[in-house]
């Protein structure tokens, strides 16, 4: 029997950050800790956090885990991350944030996400095979926007990169970036010589712009370095710790939810939804984003359908519409009440915009037919609703392309409620499956680590549950 080996998985989400300890072997749960951090809201469409409260958030949780887990930080054999993506982050040469990131929902770049699409560069296949639109959501937009709207912290910064890299900066001192988050949002293509999209940069007059971006690109579970003493003492574990390569949390959730053969599919919940098919060939089609080559697993393509705003819709409700003493089962309660089709009252979720199939950062969330004889059940389920067929058109696009999954292997908050998973599997009629550990990304992020130490030397399929 081989010897006990404990690694950190680490879920770096929209309003806070979760860790845990697992078994690098099998998985298990040992002890889990979380910890908040706050999102300012400037202006319409705009969505900001503060670097600094990750790293923070990130010593809480950890520490938090090692005392749940009853484990002591010199037993830890490795750690990874996965991290919302695409938060964009601007630090000087040593890594100090010199302004709000612009996390993913941030929609400010619309114009320049059109400009970025009127290119037609190569690049823009992954935006609905060339015909575009691009998502405000990526890098180049957000990049084009600091440029022209903050000139002076872009300038200033050595490193314009993402949440993940700025992890893996703090955590070793190395500045490099995931292939996983650079494939899926800074158009960056493995099978081209240079990998970043320079002539795209060009375009969008940012030839500086790659001189800021990581020089190194690493695979997913590849050794970025070794935690420094300040890093160690910060999150109570040792110095020289192996740190894995990690990636976008929804991405890293697939490995979680043993997405990773041709065929599949992960659909990834909480504030938003991401629908995660992996295919064995690259294909394009007309409001889906990818397919991405070798972002998760080498050799494979991953095709993404999204939508920007579900379980964020159904907590503003509960925030700004609910008394403190309401909790969500007691709106789920008065939901099941409710009868499909909310008696006439419908709902629009695009409250921070579209991600997929239209793509529009300018669309707005609605509220029609309302009545006064609907009550807030109602209107909860009716949120609800425009979800889950939001979900359903995505999944009819990806089929038009040719992808068809027969079954979706769900996690996340949704899945929290009994009645929005039905509802998710009711209206798109297809089977939804709830792993064990309802924690996907979390627990991918430690099978990225367990990978690097050497405990799955297989690699990540073999690694990933219900594959190894």
């Amino acid at each position: 029997m081989a010897a006990p080996c404990f690694v950190i998985g680490v879920d770096g989400g929209t309003e806070g950050l979760r860790a845990g300890v697992f078994n690098a072997y099998d998985g298990t749960l040992l002890g889990t800790c979380s910890a908040t951090y706050p999102t300012y809201f400037p202006a319409p469409s705009w969505a900001e956090q503060d670097p600094e409260s990750w790293w923070t958030a990130l010593g809480t949780a950890v520490r938090g885990a090692l005392a749940a887990a009853k484990v002591p930080g010199e037993s830890i054999a490795g750690f990874a991350a996965d991290t919302t993506c695409c938060s964009v982050c601007c630090l000087d040469a040593d890594g100090r944030p010199l302004r709000n990131a612009l996390i993913w929902m941030d929609q400010r770049s619309s114009k320049e996400a059109a400009e970025v699409a009127a290119t037609k560069d190569p690049a823009i296949k992954v935006n609905s095979g060339g015909r575009g639109p691009v998502s405000a959501e990526w890098m180049v937009c957000k990049s084009r926007w600091l440029k022209s709207n903050d000139p002076q912290s872009y300038h200033a910064a050595r490193y314009i990169c993402e949440y993940q890299d700025f992890f893996s900066m703090r955590l070793t001192g190395k500045m490099v970036a995931s292939i996983n988050c650079a494939s899926v949002r800074w158009h960056y293509d493995c099978s081209t010589p240079d990998g970043y999209a320079l002539s795209l940069l060009d375009k969008m007059d940012l030839q500086d712009l790659a001189g800021k971006w990581p020089k190194k690109v690493l695979a997913l579970g590849e050794i970025v370095g070794g935690l420094t003493a300040e890093a160690a003492a910060h999150l109570g574990l040792v110095p020289g710790t192996p740190v894995a390569q990690g990636g976008a949390d929804s991405f890293i959730g697939m490995i979680g939810l043993g997405v990773v053969e041709p065929g599949q599919m992960a659909l990834l919940t909480g504030s938003s939804h991401l629908q995660l098919g992996m295919v064995s060939q690259a294909l394009r089609g007309q409001g889906i984003f990818g397919t991405y080559d070798s972002a998760v697993i080498p050799g494979l393509h991953v095709v993404e359908g999204g939508q920007t705003s579900t379980g964020s819709i159904v907590h503003w409700l509960k925030r700004t519409l609910c008394g403190p003493d309401v909790t969500y089962d007691t709106l789920n309660a008065e939901a099941e009440e409710v009868p499909p089709g909310c008696d006439g009252l419908l709902a629009l979720d695009h409250f921070q915009g579209n991600r997929t199939p239209h793509t529009d950062p300018l669309s707005r969330g609605c509220l029609v037919g309302l009545t006064l004889a609907h009550t807030r059940g109602h209107v909860y389920r009716a949120l609800m609703e425009s979800v889950v067929f939001g979900t359903r058109r995505i999944l009819d696009n990806m089929a038009a392309a040719g992808a068809r999954p027969t079954s979706i292997n769900i996690a996340g908050g949704s899945t929290k409620s009994e009645l929005w998973l039905q509802m998710h599997a009711d209206v798109c009629n297809i089977p939804f499956v709830q792993t064990a550990e309802n924690e996907a990304p979390m627990l991918g992020a430690a099978v990225l680590a367990a990978v690097a130490v050497g405990c799955h030397p297989d690699g990540i399929a073999a690694g990933a549950p219900g594959v190894g």
